[in-house]
């Protein structure tokens, strides 16, 4: 922004004058959080209907994954990181004098060697590699669960300390307290997780742990060929015949689109004060109980094509001329997404967790809102 006059203009910094450090901004994002986000959504959405300038005759609906701000995760990754990150928050308590006595074994260099050697033995050729691999990742479950009991005794007797201390104790050793606790139950969640695979057993995607400072992160598959899974966040858009996105979520995993759809027409029909008359979406909709609920909320026209084979009495209705028409803009949401990922920064969220996520997400709607209402408004 320094080097933008534009950019100070706009947001009312004179010439000449100091502008806020990068990093002021991120802390202030953080901390207002979701409810600051959503608040500017629908104030200046509210200010669209108030100049009668979003349409609402037809919205289209689709989803898509928010690149969740994590590196490509192994297990084994997973825990080496685990085990250096409670060694090295435990320095910093007893650097700040909590637990120094408490005994904490630094197995950083153990971890990571062993980590590292993983690839080496998936390099070679015999038959023993794996069998190698399997009881290297066995030690490094039992290294990690060992390291976290002893984190576990740290963070105890630096909350007995901080307790004794009352409310002139430390702030970076509560949040250094907090942090360690954090990361030695995940890092006992990821040796749990390892265990599970050297079982023969594949855990779950929708509990899976896949990073420790991000833990609502999920692996998702849609089938991209340079990426069969991505380890993301689930977001839905509904846009209208403008560009204006008239409604957004995000949610953990990889939930089905039917149900999040009834929730968001009912959404903007509070906005607007008034029923839709066309919706539309995908075949991953298309779900006769969603078409019910859409149809309770007043929606006059329902384009949603059903799942699997339809009947004879549902062909006749999907080959409608205004049902092809009406699917073909559907399609239309697909270049919206894409301007919002390309533009607008909704590809990957640079804050972790869920909330983080929603919060990032919820800005880059806004300024995309904020450049089409700006236009319409001229």
């Amino acid at each position: 922004m320094a080097d933008s006059i534009s950019w100070q203009r706009f947001c009312r910094i004179p010439l000449g004058v100091a502008v806020p450090h990068p990093t002021t901004l991120m802390k202030i994002t953080t901390r207002c959080g979701t409810s600051a986000v959503d608040g500017l959504n629908e104030a200046l959405l509210a200010k669209a209907v108030t100049a009668k300038v979003l349409k609402t005759n037809r919205v289209r609906a689709d989803t898509t994954v928010v690149e969740a701000n994590v590196a490509y995760p192994s297990d084994s990754s997973l825990l080496a990181k685990g085990v250096a990150k409670m060694a090295a928050t435990t320095n910093k308590l007893k650097a700040l004098g909590f637990a120094s006595r408490t005994k904490m074994a630094d197995r950083t260099r153990s971890v990571r060697s062993r980590a590292r050697s993983i690839n080496a033995n998936l390099k070679r050729r015999n038959d023993d590699r794996l069998i190698e691999v399997r009881r290297i990742n066995t030690e490094l479950a039992d290294i990690a669960e060992r390291v976290a009991r002893q984190a576990d005794a740290v963070a105890r007797n630096a909350s007995r300390k901080l307790r004794q201390a009352g409310g002139g104790a430390s702030g970076t050793a509560r949040v250094l307290v907090k942090g360690l606790i954090e990361t030695a139950e995940r890092t006992r969640r990821v040796a749990a997780q390892t265990r599970q695979r050297l079982a023969g057993t594949t855990p779950d995607g929708s509990t899976r742990i896949v990073s420790l400072h991000d833990p609502d992160a999920r692996p998702i598959v849609k089938g991209r060929l340079g990426k069969p899974v991505e380890f993301d966040y689930k977001a839905q858009l509904v846009d209208n015949e403008d560009g204006v996105i008239v409604d957004h979520n995000v949610e953990i995993g990889n939930p089905a689109g039917g149900p999040q759809l009834e929730p968001a027409i009912r959404r903007i029909k509070q906005r607007t004060g008034r029923a839709l008359r066309a919706v539309t979406a995908d075949r991953g909709y298309g779900e006769a109980g969603v078409e019910d609920a859409l149809r309770n909320l007043g929606v006059r026209h329902v384009v949603l094509p059903t799942k699997g084979k339809p009947t004879v009495a549902r062909r006749e209705i999907e080959n409608r001329r205004a049902f092809k028409n009406m699917v073909r803009w559907r399609t239309g949401c697909e270049g919206r997404i894409s301007c919002a990922k390309r533009d607008f920064g909704l590809a990957r969220t640079r804050h972790a967790g869920i909330e983080g996520a929603r919060t990032w997400c919820g800005h880059g709607v806004f300024a995309h809102n904020l450049v089409k209402i700006s236009g319409l408004l001229a």
